[in-house]
């Protein structure tokens, strides 16, 4: 009998521990039947570690902390609330939570999934922003995609 072809292949894991925080949030969000992206940037200067699309059309970022010092030397990640519906951090199950701003939301992952722990508060986007952003979000990914199977592709920024 043949398995599945992702029974066969590797689990392979990011090296860094934000990074593998936001493998188990995309997890998460997938199932829930987000369309997730790491590691995108808004604007110059901002690079958020998750940006997900929901089923319904809201934008959610999630900053993933990976330890007290992680959040503490973070000075950008108010910037990153002017782009989303929803603003989630994920941290894993030993990070100090009472850190957190309580007016967030919160995921508690490892590099295999997330459990959604607290909902963020809902602050609409404005209508252009919002429209840009889905634009940018689905550019971004039609890149990253063509490039997991043509490497040379393109010389852009994605």
């Amino acid at each position: 009998m043949v398995g599945r072809m992702d029974d066969q292949l590797p689990d392979l894991l990011p090296d860094l521990p934000g990074q593998r925080l936001a493998r188990g949030v995309s997890r998460l969000l997938m199932t829930l039947g987000h369309a997730p992206l790491a590691e995108f940037v808004p604007v110059p200067g901002l690079r958020v570690d998750v940006i997900s699309i929901t089923p319904q059309g809201e934008i959610w970022i999630v900053e993933c902390k990976s330890c007290r010092a992680d959040f503490t030397s973070d000075r950008k990640w108010q910037g990153y609330l002017e782009f989303c519906d929803r603003f989630f951090w994920a941290t894993d199950c030993d990070f100090p939570v009472e850190l957190l701003p309580d007016d967030s939301g919160l995921l508690v992952a490892d590099p295999y999934g997330a459990e959604l722990t607290r909902m963020a508060p809902l602050s609409k986007l404005p209508a252009a922003r919002r429209t840009r952003l889905l634009r940018d979000v689905a550019r971004v990914a039609a890149c990253r995609l063509i490039r997991t199977t043509d490497p040379g592709a393109g010389d852009g920024e994605f």
